[in-house]
């Protein structure tokens, strides 16, 4: 007999303030030992999807749940609070929402307090999981000076520290780049086969899993499921052709940049150009200084190195809410003054935004929330932008939309960087890379020149993109 973990009969979830349901309708189950992926566009209830199966919903947000959840073969509701949460873990999509302690270390030893672990058994729980994730070497290491990858792997690392039974994960390959992701899904299928565990994601980016998964449970855009079947690889997304818009005009000099933070060199010297109309990659390993420079050019480090022929820039960084100023999605948009109104609704509309217009930007979903802050930086018409992961999160239609409007910026002249481990984003959009490795700019490439360069990519923990092959002939 299957042993059932998961069961949902006719589910709908509403949050307080809305009205209508975020989730509508839901039934399936889940048996022990299985790998379940959970697709659908941006926003259409994933995440909350599974926040109801780890009973963070609906108690830690007064939402409304109508229907049957039954866990391990209990109703949910009959959990005490917390009751749940070692059988069932959970690595969230910002890892930095996890966080509590300074050090890694100390995230994992408060991880295991909070289960009531004697004393007597954390040292060797705390080296057993580091040792089978690979992160010995950053034990004592503060989180906050981690890349957004190694924060994700630290996450997942505190919630095996737990030797559960389930584990959610929430987009877990979003912030890693494309070698480490491969490496990630590899591990995760030895340590399910060896433990056991039954794995439940969220994932936009299926086309990296391959055969991971057993099914795909796909939900609609209105909160419902459109299909509960058996899972198959996924194609990877095809962009159009984009066509060289580079004009002659310098628009930035950056002339020996570096960055030393309390004597910890971050990003070694580094000199590099940027003409109008020009878009530039910046890619390389997780940690490699890639935030970091785009934050130096900006002059959040160091102004003086980097000079503008033009406005000043705009910057939209991987946590996109520490910029929102306002209390919708409208005037968050609006905020800058320098569009007219059939403008915003126009970028609103192309963004998908519509629906939520009038929501709080802190309270929509993780790839909206990356959506908005990108639509208040175009409303600004800002002609230097920097966009830090954009594609993190996206559906396909959202990418395709966000590939058009970057395409008409640069077509109008405006210098785009993005930092991305999305490599077949990257060889849509670029005209040049930049690639980094330990702090250290190893060059900027014409784009077409680095996907046929095997060797190079490799050595910067980058995959040859899927599909870049009528670009590249072209080019030649």
């Amino acid at each position: 007999m299957p042993d059932t973990i998961f069961k949902m009969n006719n589910v709908s979830f509403r949050f307080p303030d809305d009205q209508s349901p975020t989730l509508s309708s839901i039934s399936f189950a889940i048996e022990r030992g299985e790998r379940v992926a959970i697709s659908g566009p941006s926003g259409s209830g994933k995440s909350t999807l599974l926040y109801l199966l780890n009973r963070l919903y609906p108690a830690n947000c007064d939402g409304i749940v109508n229907g049957e959840i039954h866990i391990f073969g209990k109703a949910a509701d009959s959990y005490a609070p917390g009751e749940i949460n070692h059988r069932v873990a959970t690595v969230f999509q910002d890892p930095d929402s996890q966080f509590c302690m300074p050090t890694v270390e100390e995230e994992l030893a408060f991880t295991l307090e909070n289960l009531n672990t004697p004393a007597s058994e954390m040292e060797e729980r705390i080296r057993h999981v580091l040792d089978i994730t690979g992160l010995s070497h950053l034990r004592h290491v503060s989180i906050q000076t981690l890349s957004g990858g190694m924060k994700q792997r630290v996450a997942t690392a505190c919630a095996l520290v737990m030797n559960p039974e389930v584990l959610l994960l929430d987009e877990p390959i979003s912030h890693l780049d494309p070698y480490t992701a491969k490496e990630f899904i590899l591990w995760l299928d030895q340590l399910q086969k060896k433990f056991h565990l039954t794995i439940v994601a969220v994932e936009h980016r299926l086309d990296y899993w391959g055969t991971f998964f057993d099914r795909e449970i796909k939900v609609t855009s209105d909160g419902r499921i459109s299909e509960d079947a058996i899972f198959k690889p996924h194609e990877t997304l095809r962009y159009p052709l984009r066509l060289n818009s580079i004009l002659d005009p310098t628009v930035l000099i950056a002339t020996g940049l570096s960055v030393n933070v309390k004597g910890n060199t971050l990003l070694h010297p580094l000199s590099m150009t940027a003409k109008k109309g020009e878009c530039i990659v910046i890619a390389g390993p997780n940690g490699s200084g890639k935030s970091t420079l785009v934050k130096a050019i900006c002059g959040i480090y160091k102004k003086e190195a980097v000079k503008f022929a033009s406005d000043p820039c705009g910057y939209v960084l991987q946590s996109p809410e520490f910029l929102f100023l306002t209390s919708t999605v409208l005037d968050e948009l609006a905020f800058g003054g320098t569009s007219s109104q059939q403008e915003l609704n126009d970028l609103i509309e192309s963004l998908r935004l519509t629906d939520i217009k009038e929501h709080n930007p802190f309270a929509v979903s993780h790839g909206q929330k990356r959506r908005v802050a990108i639509g208040a930086m175009l409303a600004d018409k800002r002609n230097v932008l920097f966009l830090d992961e954009p594609t993190s999160g996206q559906d396909e239609a959202a990418l395709l939309e966000l590939f058009r409007l970057i395409d008409s910026r640069l077509d109008q002249g405006d210098t785009v960087f993005i930092v991305t481990h999305d490599m077949e984003f990257a060889a849509a959009v670029a005209d040049s890379v930049v690639l980094l490795k330990d702090g250290r700019m190893t060059g900027k490439f014409i784009s077409e020149r680095v996907w046929q360069d095997v060797e190079l990519l490799a050595s910067h923990n980058l995959l040859a993109p899927k599909g870049v092959t009528r670009r590249a002939e072209s080019f030649a």
